[in-house]
């Protein structure tokens, strides 16, 4: 309304006049939020939760509001995500159509059961210096819980058995475990120390990262929340800072697969045991725990 008496002449057409031309209430413009205090201390409590997760959206803010008391509905809470233009942009990636999928994707061969399918990769990261930094991520693809993400500047067959069997001894061997074909993987010690333990080994094809779909999006995740924010000043510092974003990841942040659920929630719920890993005086443990100063200092010897 202000821009056509503007036009026209504010001295030439009255507000009432230019109103009834438009046949429109004067009460649609001059309308005023009745509760700007409440929203605000809302949008306050949004952007804590930002702050703290900066790639999460709407659904998992108005989850963590929830959490802490607020009785706030998605849609309000939507509403205000986007007039404060709280969106995260999302990243377009091109996807590679192929005509099918191997018989050891993550397609094909799901798991079913906690300690079925576990996945293990490699992230490539730089400390501070420009040294190489390899991340050896392990997680359970029925839970989603990150097992293992443990920091070294480079990776034997060796290093890759004495992380894997540490897990066997406190969580239980897998029924399978599916990765690349990485040097690291292939090795005949790996696949040898692997067939000993009963465990049998999914190769997915060459070149097809999306059939490791489940440890290829955990990957992104830790790139997206942590990775690319944080300058590591060398390898003490990132197994620090890794071991509590796993724990965090763990036992805090809800998973959208999981009814928003967190993965250790998630395994706490399931009646069945993993099969064939736990004694039955013992009760299944969820996420990984971490090692004692003792077991950190002397590694387990590799099976024989």
């Amino acid at each position: 309304m202000a821009k056509v008496r503007s036009r026209l002449g504010h001295d030439k057409i009255s507000e009432r006049r230019a109103y009834k031309a438009l046949a429109q209430p004067r009460s649609t413009q001059r309308y005023r939020l009745t509760k700007p205090q409440k929203d605000r201390v809302l949008i306050e409590a949004m952007r804590e939760v930002i702050d703290a997760r900066p790639r999460f959206g709407s659904e998992r803010v108005h989850l963590e509001l929830t959490k802490v008391g607020w009785s706030a509905g998605f849609d309000r809470v939507h509403r205000l995500w986007k007039k404060e233009s709280m969106q995260v942009p999302k990243k377009q990636h091109k996807r590679r159509r192929m005509p099918g999928t191997s018989a050891n994707s993550c397609v094909r061969h799901r798991a079913t059961h906690r300690n079925h399918v576990w996945s293990y990769d490699f992230v490539t990261e730089r400390t501070e210096d420009g040294r190489q930094l390899k991340l050896l991520i392990v997680i359970d693809e029925f839970t989603r819980e990150c097992l293992a993400i443990e920091p070294g500047r480079s990776f034997t067959a060796r290093d890759v058995i004495l992380t894997v069997q540490y897990l066997f001894a406190v969580r239980g061997a897998p029924v399978h475990i599916r990765s690349d074909n990485g040097p690291e993987f292939v090795a005949k010690a790996v696949q040898k120390w692997l067939g000993r333990a009963s465990v049998g080994t999914l190769y997915i094809k060459r070149a097809s990262p999306w059939e490791n779909g489940y440890v290829e999006s955990f990957n992104g995740k830790l790139r997206d929340e942590l990775l690319n924010g944080e300058l590591f000043l060398s390898l003490a510092e990132a197994r620090y800072v890794l071991d509590e974003w796993r724990l965090d990841y763990n036992h805090r942040r809800p998973h959208s697969s999981l009814n928003w659920q967190t993965p250790a929630a998630y395994a706490a719920t399931l009646d069945e045991p993993a099969i064939g890993t736990f004694p039955a005086a013992d009760p299944p443990v969820g996420a990984t725990p971490l090692p004692t100063a003792q077991q950190a200092s002397t590694p387990p010897p590799i099976l024989s």
